[in-house]
């Protein structure tokens, strides 16, 4: 077993500590609105173009342009934030979404070729603002190797998991109850709106590249030319080493989550009670909440990738039972449970990216994170409606249940790529 060594921050919680340095409840609470649809965009596009065609496949398929634009672009707005800063990155990021949205929703609405709504679909998943990441970043650029970016860490992952409990019932409610279109547009204001105060809040923005390399040519006795760009570090190409195995593992675990979205959606309506199906992906995002609150208010010794293997493996043990449940009520219980690893997992990944990114690089290493799973969100999606098209959610679930047996097994065979050495294999444990 783990070990833990439980130790009181000076304010009686680690969450409390880092939420009083200056600026960080400002920007911690904008990136959790900016970042809404990261839970209600995917299953908007579903339910939008599911009522317009009446086929989960095409819905599948549009949803999954969107997450294939999305993991193309979120990288690089990622590098041009670390180079230019975010604020001049965000804003105009945010206008492009917010237009390719609507085009999107007019698509739908005129029942617009299939190539109109994937293209305009894309446009907005390349446009969406990679709010998680740059968060992520401002924490690091915050508190640097202090324990507490474990807290800070956990504390966002935290946050994305209310998220997946307000979201898909918001967006389900939406959709389901009121119009179509009102669940994406509703994800798109609240991405708007969370990215502009986001980007407003200069206090806490890190140091572009160029600053970067000034700041390194001043502490060596300028023997840098100012203004000049930082040196490539690792691998050329990959940001961090520990990529070239957690971006696979975060791709399965993206196919995975689609086919438990489309798979819910389909077995709620399966049995009468289709808006019931936001709140069911809620539970599950409701466990995995609770779950992150427990980890990361403890300082862990065992090692970050042996933490990361093991959580993995206990997440996708049980979504090898959803097939089974013969209710909502029983799976909606299950569910909860199952949840409960999914945020300690996603937290251990993006530390163990954190610790090995260079810094004019950090942004740019946690955003393939996002993108990796926003690809496998879109074959997920493609692959699962086709699969719920055919044979129910249980065909659904099944193929959920693969995706997460191919991601240990990825994450098992490429374990050696994710040690850190000496010291910092523990960058959440007391120097």
């Amino acid at each position: 077993m783990t070990q833990v060594e439980e130790r009181g921050p000076r304010h009686g919680s680690p969450f409390i500590e880092v939420l009083a340095r200056p600026g960080a409840l400002q920007f911690s609470a904008a990136g959790f609105v900016g970042r809404m649809p990261m839970s209600m965009f995917g299953l908007g596009t579903v339910l939008l173009i599911a009522s317009v065609t009446g086929q989960y496949g095409l819905a599948g398929i549009v949803a999954g342009a969107g997450s294939v634009g999305y993991a193309v672009g979120a990288p690089q707005a990622a590098r041009l934030a670390d180079r230019f800063g975010q604020r001049r990155v965000l804003r105009p990021q945010a206008v492009f979404f917010a237009v390719s949205t609507l085009a999107l929703i007019g698509c739908a609405q005129w029942r617009a070729p299939l190539a109109a709504l994937i293209v305009t679909g894309a446009l907005a998943g390349a446009s969406m603002p990679s709010v998680g990441s740059m968060v992520r970043a401002r924490w690091s650029a915050l508190l640097g190797d202090s324990p507490l970016l474990h807290a800070a860490y956990s504390l966002e992952s935290v946050a994305d998991e209310v998220i997946f409990v307000i979201g898909p019932a918001v967006v389900t409610l939406l959709a389901t109850e009121v119009y179509p279109a009102a669940g994406v547009a509703v994800a798109m204001v609240a991405c708007v709106t969370g990215t502009l105060l986001f980007a407003a809040q200069r206090r806490t923005e890190p140091p572009a590249r160029a600053a970067l390399a000034r700041a390194a040519a001043a502490r060596k006795g300028g023997g840098a030319a100012a203004g000049a760009g930082p040196r490539p570090s690792g691998r050329a190409g990959v940001p961090a080493p520990g990529l070239v195995t957690l971006a696979p593992v975060y791709f399965c675990l993206g196919a995975m989550f689609a086919a438990i979205e489309l798979s819910t959606v389909d077995f709620a309506q399966e049995h009468g009670h289709k808006p019931l199906a936001g709140f069911i992906l809620g539970a599950y995002a409701l466990g995995s909440a609770v779950g992150g609150l427990w980890y990361g208010a403890r300082h862990w010794r065992a090692p970050l990738h042996r933490r990361f293997a093991i959580t993995l493996t206990l997440m996708t043990a049980g979504t090898a039972t959803f097939w089974a449940m013969p209710g909502l009520v029983p799976l909606a219980v299950v569910i909860v449970f199952c949840g409960l690893a999914i945020a300690p997992t996603l937290i251990t990944g993006f530390s163990l990216v954190q610790a090995q990114a260079p810094e004019s690089r950090r942004t740019e290493a946690l955003a393939w994170l996002s993108s990796a799973v926003s690809v496998g969100v879109a074959a997920g999606s493609a692959a699962a409606g086709q699969v719920v098209d055919a044979g129910g959610a249980r065909g659904g679930y099944v193929l959920a249940a693969c995706c997460g047996a191919a991601a240990v097994t990825v994450c098992l065979t490429g374990l050696r790529r994710l040690r850190l050495p000496g010291p910092a294999e523990w960058p959440d444990a007391e120097e």
